[in-house]
């Protein structure tokens, strides 16, 4: 609102400008009388629209931040479609703060709540975005906040997983079925929870079937495709190359792809390929990629269900749900020619 805006309003309901400004920007040091008084006197000038009028009023901004790292990458952006839909349902508007892995970054979308712009987080980050150095309480006074795909190492939140291990360990189980038994894989980004997990499901895999593992056979990758084409050029090069890889994600399997075809190597005749998230690129691949499915737009819905139940202040019986996963077979994957 302009000055003069606000000069008119101050006019119109015998308050000073300042007493407006704090009123619309902080209402709540200011009394419930002159709020009510001012929305009254802002609704009648036409200078804001009635949703802000009722923000005031109720406090609640209508408004929710998705907490992302990155928001380019296929399986986040089936999330927040997701996500969209479910809080249109209910007439909440979502905030995306892409926060390329920065944790300063999310602590900024996450200090949002204290501001009143956001009344509450959806966070599919493992960084805590608030100092608890500086407020120990925090832990008790948090906002509504739900923890998705990238766990925090915290109990007292509400959390929407998968169980990356168990689904890791799926997919090489389904590549040593088919008889190989030099298996490539290609990482995520070590430091997030999900490539730890996966990484466990992939040794897991091996000593079961009694496989020593093997240093050179694991690749770091960041989830991106560059990285996939990187690490399967790396694999290729060894003395004693695997008979197939498995990949942390989809976008990795891609860039593998194109190593592959750069080598002139054969999927699945000379290399047996599995991805993970199922994103909507990977069955049309050449050839469809096999991969594990993540239920992406159940994610999203469950994320706002949470959230929906502490904005509501409703009891939340089971604040920790795990979503079932499946291996989609298609065409990468075959047994191994010897």
């Amino acid at each position: 609102m302009s000055k003069s805006g606000i000069k008119q309003v101050a006019a119109l309901c015998g308050v000073s400008p300042a007493t407006v400004s704090r009123t619309l920007s902080n209402p709540d040091i200011v009394s419930e009388k002159t709020r009510d008084k001012v929305l009254k006197a802002v609704e009648l000038c036409g200078y804001t629209p009635n949703r802000f009028g009722a923000s005031l009023r109720t406090q609640k901004s209508g408004n929710i931040v998705v907490i992302i790292p990155d928001i380019t990458n296929s399986v986040n952006a089936g999330i927040i479609r997701s996500i969209e839909n479910a809080a249109a349902k209910v007439g909440y508007s979502v905030l995306l703060g892409d926060t390329q892995r920065d944790p300063e970054k999310v602590k900024h979308y996450a200090a949002m709540v204290r501001s009143g712009q956001v009344d509450g987080i959806l966070l599919f980050s493992h960084q805590f975005p608030f100092d608890l150095k500086e407020d120990s309480s925090l832990l008790h006074h948090l906002p509504p906040m739900v923890n998705s795909c990238e766990p925090l190492a915290l109990d007292n939140i509400c959390k929407v997983m998968i169980n990356n291990t168990a689904a890791a360990k799926m997919a090489v189980n389904h590549l040593l079925d088919l008889g190989h038994r030099r298996i490539g894989a290609i990482t995520g980004n070590m430091d997030a929870p999900s490539s730890q997990e996966r990484l466990a499901g992939y040794t897991q895999a091996l000593q079961e079937a009694g496989i020593e593992f093997s240093v050179e056979l694991v690749v770091d990758g960041n989830y991106q495709i560059e990285s996939g084409k990187l690490g399967a050029t790396k694999l290729l090069a060894l003395h004693n190359r695997p008979t197939a890889i498995f990949c942390f994600s989809d976008n990795i399997a891609v860039g593998a792809y194109s190593a592959l075809y750069e080598a002139k190597i054969e999927v699945p005749q000379q290399m047996s390929i599995v991805g993970f998230d199922d994103t909507e690129f990977s069955g049309y691949l050449n050839p469809p990629l096999t991969t594990v499915h993540q239920p992406l737009i159940e994610i999203g819905q469950q994320c706002m269900r949470l959230l929906l139940a502490q904005l509501n202040a409703k009891p939340i019986s089971n604040k920790y749900v795990e979503l079932p996963v499946q291996l989609i077979i298609r065409n990468s994957t075959a047994k191994i020619s010897h």
